[in-house]
Parts: structure tokens; C-alpha cells; sequence
């Protein structure tokens, strides 16, 4: 959640509600043996809660290697905060791992948005039980042919795409773009 949007800052119920997802969110993580962190950006990872991490097999997007300088610094904050709990920190970017059944890929670096300003992330797919779900992070819709890619090849069954900022149209993220990435995910439906 910004802390401002078009001049207006998050309403009591807002925040409210943030903070009841945060509490189930934690309680995902602490139930779960796998964690995964796509980039370094706050809303998808929390070094201020290390101890979600004890014990547990994290998968990381390289904290050095294609990385704009902001998140190279949050990944080593946060790199330092979990020092010594994870069971396993593994670098996740273009690998494929087994857990079990349980098959995660993961795509190369690819851009946070339509360039590198605002860093890379990995694109997620796990399969389980004949069933794949994909989670793009945060490419804002895929409108570059690098995160398109990956899920064209994953195939997914179920795919689950963070959407341009539309609030930007036409000032940080053009109109091309939008039609680009649409493009992009009916063509994804129809493979």
C-alpha cells in the first residue's frame, strides 16, 4: 500500500485490512517449509520479521547479480537479518529444483516493469499433482518478450499476473505497453 496516492493518504480501513493480510501472511510463512523472495522490494519480502525464516528452504533472486543498486543493498540487509536461521538459502534465478513431487522453476532475472530502473525479479512456477500455478512478481504486466517467455514456456494452469500500474498510464507505464502486455497474456491463454 503507498502511503499516498493521488494526494490522499490510506483510510483507517485500509490500514486495518493491511494489517489483518500481514497476520495471515505470517502465518502462511510460518506454517510452510519453502519460502521464496523474487526481488527485494518490501511488499514481498519483510526483513524485520527474521524468525519467519528459521529453519525453513528460502529461494532467493541473486542478491548481486542483475540488481539495481537499491535492492543490492536490501538484499544484503536482508541477507545479514536472516544470517543463520534458514535451513537452506538458495539462489533461485534461471534454477529448477525437486522437493519431493514438487517441481519449482524459476526465470531469469527479468526486468521489475518494462526496464532495469526499478531492478529484476524471478518469475515462479511450481508444479504439484499434474498442476502448475505461475506467479510473475512483480513484472507489472508482461510486456517485455524476457517475462512473456517464461510463461510460454511453463505453460501454466493457473497463472498469476501483477497487472501494469494503470494509475500511471500514460506517465510511467504507456499506453503501448499496456496493449503490449495484454497482447502478451492472450496469447499466453491460447498456448
Amino acid at each position: 500500500m503507498a502511503p499516498l496516492r493521488y494526494g490522499l493518504e490510506p483510510h483507517p480501513l485500509e490500514l486495518q485490512r493491511l494489517n489483518e493480510t500481514w497476520e495471515t501472511i505470517k502465518q502462511y510463512a510460518e506454517d510452510s517449509d519453502v519460502l521464496i523472495v523474487t526481488h527485494y522490494h518490501y511488499d514481498h519480502h519483510d526483513p524485520n520479521h527474521p524468525e519467519l525464516y528459521k529453519a525453513k528452504r528460502v529461494f532467493i533472486k541473486h542478491p548481486t547479480e542483475n540488481i539495481n543498486k537499491s535492492q543490492k543493498s536490501r538484499a544484503a540487509f536482508f541477507l545479514e537479518a536472516i544470517k543463520g536461521l534458514p535451513k537452506k538459502i538458495e539462489i533461485s534465478d534461471g534454477n529448477t529444483f525437486l522437493l519431493g513431487k514438487t517441481r519449482i522453476a524459476f526465470s531469469k532475472a527479468v526486468c521489475h516493469g518494462t526496464n532495469p530502473r526499478l531492478g529484476y525479479v524471478t518469475e515462479v512456477s511450481i508444479k504439484s499433482n499434474n498442476e502448475k500455478f505461475l506467479h510473475t512478481s512483480d513484472v507489472e504486466g508482461p510486456s517485455l518478450e524476457e517475462q512473456i517467455k517464461f510463461i510460454l514456456e511453463e505453460k501454466p494452469d493457473v497463472l498469476f499476473v501483477d497487472g501494469p500500474m494503470t494509475y500511471m498510464l500514460g506517465y510511467r507505464y504507456s499506453f503501448k505497453s499496456l496493449e503490449i502486455s495484454n497482447n502478451n497474456l492472450v496469447k499466453a491463454m491460447r498456448e
